[in-house]
């Protein structure tokens, strides 16, 4: 995996993109124009949400992720987007997306599922967790009705991907946990007309729901936060057990998997910290999980912390070899060698990348031509 003269020069030359800001990056998409189909508040679908439990006086208590918020008539869960209504649990988003946009299935991340096709990528208002550095909290930290919104049903949505040829749906930008039931159906409507389905999560799932998810499912992106609960509450409010819990369910389950890291200076970018997670990633997922491993740029309620240099993350890709992952990639550099795919056994290039765009794809039949090393992914 040496860098040769040419390599060096590109990569010189494409840093100087990567201090573009994650909306930049935005540009990279294509939206899905959804005027015709607004709503007015009172018009949007009001479905009974899965996974609750009715408690004394008309309160109820969700049990769609770890929060378990207890609610009480006429209130809502932490993530805003569930109501108590006369002691019925109700999702406000069912249908109701805030943004649609045709991705390449790269930028999800997603290396190892379909490289170089796209996916029709779509979202709700709402989170489970506030993380402070998040990318989209202008739709993921608000309420429903307080985003322009428009109705977009699950047969809509599939017939959508079929006429853009997008032979994946992606239910990302927000967490899709809090549209649980919109997902649901759109992934089972979609397998109905041969369109997949991944999802792009925190992890912030209770395994009951996640369990009866999974099927419909073909592949799912977890954004691991950080391997400590120090982080996962002061900067996420959240907890890092129930992601541990996710992501050892989706391996027993057999489902394919991929786990992206946001590096960030002074928070989660310690050698020894890290190490540790990919030595439980590699004794509890296995050596074979492409790891992604993330550059930061400030925002939201992080802008006071620059962005992690690439030493860092080429350091950090080192220790993930050196532990024994197989697949360990850095990302959001765009043009940086790391970002491709090299045979574990033969170290040549099998997917050459740059940014988004797939130049070069020599796997076949889940094999390096050149060793004929086992490749694991879902490649057509």
């Amino acid at each position: 995996m040496e860098f040769s003269r040419r390599d060096a020069l590109k990569f010189i030359c494409l840093s100087c993109l990567s201090f573009t800001t994650f909306e930049g990056m935005e540009k990279n998409a294509f939206s899905i124009d959804l005027s015709n189909q607004f709503k007015k508040e009172e018009e949007f679908p009001k479905v009974e949400a899965k996974f609750y439990d009715k408690l004394k006086d008309g309160k109820i208590k969700c049990k769609i992720c770890p929060q378990e918020c207890e609610v009480t008539p006429n209130e809502r869960g932490t993530c805003g987007t569930r109501e108590n209504i006369e002691g019925k649990y109700y999702t406000l988003v069912h249908s109701r997306v805030c943004a649609a946009h045709i991705d390449p299935i790269e930028k999800k991340p997603l290396f190892h599922f379909l490289p170089g096709t796209k996916a029709l990528s779509i979202a709700t208002p709402g989170c489970n967790i506030e993380c402070k550095y998040c990318q989209n909290w202008e739709i993921s930290q608000f309420r429903p009705e307080e985003i322009k919104c428009f109705y977009f049903p699950p047969r809509s949505v599939a017939l959508t991907a079929k006429k853009y040829k997008c032979p994946t749906i992606a239910y990302t930008y927000t967490e899709p946990t809090i549209f649980y039931e919109y997902m649901y159906d759109t992934a089972v409507e979609g397998k109905r007309m041969g369109v997949k389905s991944v999802m792009i999560s925190n992890g912030y799932i209770n395994r009951d729901p996640l369990v009866k998810l999974i099927p419909h499912l073909d592949a799912i992106k977890i954004d691991f936060k950080g391997f400590s609960e120090k982080f996962y509450s002061e900067i996420c409010r959240g907890h890092l057990k129930p992601v541990l819990e996710t992501l050892e369910t989706i391996v027993e389950k057999k489902k394919w998997l991929e786990i992206v890291v946001l590096v960030i200076p002074t928070l989660n970018d310690s050698i020894s910290e890290n190490r540790n997670m990919f030595k439980w990633i590699k004794t509890r997922l296995g050596d074979s999980i492409p790891v992604h491993l993330t550059r930061f740029y400030p925002i939201y309620k992080l802008k006071n912390l620059p962005p992690t240099p690439i030493s860092t993350l080429e350091n950090l890709y080192k220790t993930a070899q050196d532990v024994g992952l197989k697949f360990p990639y850095i990302g959001n550099v765009p043009g940086h060698p790391y970002e491709s795919t090299y045979c574990p056994s033969c170290k040549k290039i099998l997917i050459h990348r740059v940014g988004f765009e797939i130049l070069e794809n020599n796997i076949k039949n889940n094999r390096c031509p050149y060793c004929g090393e086992y490749i694991p992914g879902i490649f057509k």
